[in-house]
């Protein structure tokens, strides 16, 4: 199984070497153009988003954006779990593990607040199987959340078949530059 989830892995990272960080800034705001505009998205009260990576879909603008209005929690990196912290705006950020941005606030401690999940993912299939980096990060936290959970991807990261281990989460739904999938 880890055999064919690394491979997937490569095969997903070589496709996005093939597109521009202009292109893949266009799809992110494609994607978050239309998910803003979905009812689970515009009830949230509070959201569970990340700030990404250059390879990641770009949530950095959707994050400012709607920390005006909602409250926006961000994971942090601690040993092998993630915490969450509230979003306090771009000088609240440090660079954490993995040079991901991280909030440097209190510790966000009520899970069953969070509405709605925004989770990356490396790569998804249709039956909302998630694909992660490969440390299970998601796959711990996401048992502790009772929040509806989307993945975003782009549309060259969706794959027929996902392959999954016991502990693997599955998302509620997936999204792409396209919609919903």
């Amino acid at each position: 199984m880890n055999h064919r989830k690394r491979l997937l892995r490569k095969e997903i990272a070589e496709k996005k070497k093939s597109f521009s960080t202009e292109q893949l800034a266009t799809w992110s705001a494609e994607l978050f153009g239309q998910l803003e505009q979905y009812p689970r998205f515009a009830s949230a009260h509070t959201l569970l988003l990340y700030y990404s990576l250059p390879d990641e879909v770009q949530t950095h603008n959707v994050v400012e954006k709607w920390s005006k209005e909602k409250r926006i929690v961000l994971p942090l990196v601690r040993g092998e779990r993630l915490e969450l912290c509230v979003y306090a705006g771009k000088d609240d950020l440090k660079k954490g593990a993995y040079g991901i941005e991280e909030p440097s606030g209190a510790l966000f401690k009520n899970y069953e607040d969070i509405d709605l999940a925004i989770i990356p993912g490396v790569g998804f299939d249709k039956r909302c199987n998630r694909l992660g980096r490969g440390k299970g990060y998601y796959d711990r936290l996401l048992p502790s959340l009772s929040s509806y959970n989307i993945g975003v991807c782009f549309g060259f990261q969706v794959a027929d078949d996902v392959p999954t281990d016991a502990f693997d989460q599955k998302m509620d739904e997936v999204w792409t530059e396209n919609g919903r999938l």
